[in-house]
């Protein structure tokens, strides 16, 4: 069999690690996978994993900051996006679809619907979770308010995070390893990992900042790009360790003590499964609050960026209880992938 996924954004971040590491769960069962992005994207990520991809149209409405004004703008595009998508599932005789995310999920239920194939899309942004589960079987990723919910809509389940198979195979000596080539990196201190997801956001900074300045007992250590080039000059690497962007995060997770982490995005599944302590900052990225904490009850501080060092501080004083949350928790993201892929190709094969 051979499914097409349509994946919102460049083909860097999150949203494409969330299709690759769905892609590699269908291989595991002999599935062939094709993948399409916008026409605009760089789709370095599949490049770099040894997939071509297919440039078609996936408006963009802005996800979870999505406007008024940046919807109907996506919208009055969706119709000409769903033809060009539609002539690629013909073209590739895929026999089923899968959507990521915002307009990737929209796209592809959309074309799905007319190519009359089995489509199914991973939600997460108001606007999918509202429009896909009209047209096909959705799931949701824990930052929709629906996650949270007893009681799901028609064609509506709960995932976690689908996420590589090493992720679990992080080894801390080969972080220890890298980290010794940074002059101010201890390794009799603890070290605390500060990520907002492939792009650094201020308020990540500033939380570094904020615990830089009151203690210097731990390592620091910042991984990603930052989202604008004027934030490079708040990051002070006399008294932090600036990774940049790493292909290494698993081995960094694993070696780390804590970390401090945005509410938002797969890599807080992933630090859940290295078993360690997270302290997530709160409306970091555009103000939005996800109640992360929430959905991983116990295993998780939530801060706002003024109050990091309190909480860093309160994460070690009950680092114990928390990482016995977070072991129960980790078996649950591990499953995910295997679950995911198994509900699809149950209902395929229906």
């Amino acid at each position: 069999m051979k499914a097409l996924f349509i994946v919102t954004g460049r083909g860097l971040g999150g949203d494409s690690m969330i299709a690759l590491n769905t892609m590699r769960a269908f291989e595991k069962r002999g599935i062939q996978c094709e993948v399409a992005l916008d026409s605009s994207a760089v789709g370095t990520l599949f490049e770099k994993n040894g997939y071509d991809w297919h440039r078609i149209s996936v408006p963009h409405a802005g996800g979870m900051s999505a406007t008024k004004s940046s919807t109907f703008s996506a919208a009055s595009k969706s119709l000409k996006a769903m033809f060009v998508a539609r002539d690629l599932i013909k073209k590739l005789g895929v026999d089923f679809v899968v959507g990521v995310l915002g307009g990737g999920a929209v796209i592809a239920s959309l074309a799905g619907k007319v190519s009359r194939k089995p489509t199914f899309s991973i939600c997460l942004t108001p606007l999918d979770t509202r429009i896909c589960p009209k047209l096909n079987q959705c799931y949701i990723l824990p930052e929709s308010e629906k996650f949270k919910w007893d009681v799901l809509p028609k064609n509506v389940k709960k995932t976690h995070y689908p996420l590589s198979d090493n992720i679990v195979e992080g080894n801390s000596d080969i972080a220890l390893d890298k980290l010794r080539d940074y002059p101010n990196f201890d390794e009799n201190k603890k070290t605390i990992v500060f990520s907002s997801g492939s792009s650094i956001f201020k308020g990540t900074i500033d939380a570094m900042n904020i615990v830089s300045s009151k203690s210097d007992e731990y390592n620091l250590v910042l991984v990603g790009l930052p989202l604008h080039e004027e934030y490079s000059d708040l990051i002070d690497e006399d008294r932090i360790i600036y990774l940049g962007y790493i292909n290494w995060i698993n081995h960094l997770f694993e070696y780390s003590d804590l970390m401090v982490l945005t509410d938002d995005g797969i890599s807080i599944a992933e630090a859940i499964t290295c078993k360690k302590p997270i302290v997530i900052l709160a409306r970091v990225k555009w103000g939005r609050y996800q109640n992360i904490a929430g959905v991983f009850k116990g295993a998780i501080i939530e801060s706002e960026v003024k109050d990091v060092y309190e909480n860093v501080q309160l994460a070690f004083k009950d680092y114990d209880d928390l990482q016995e949350k977070s072991i129960f928790y980790a078996k649950e993201c591990l499953k995910a992938s295997d679950t995911l892929v198994d509900d699809v190709l149950k209902k395929v094969n229906e």
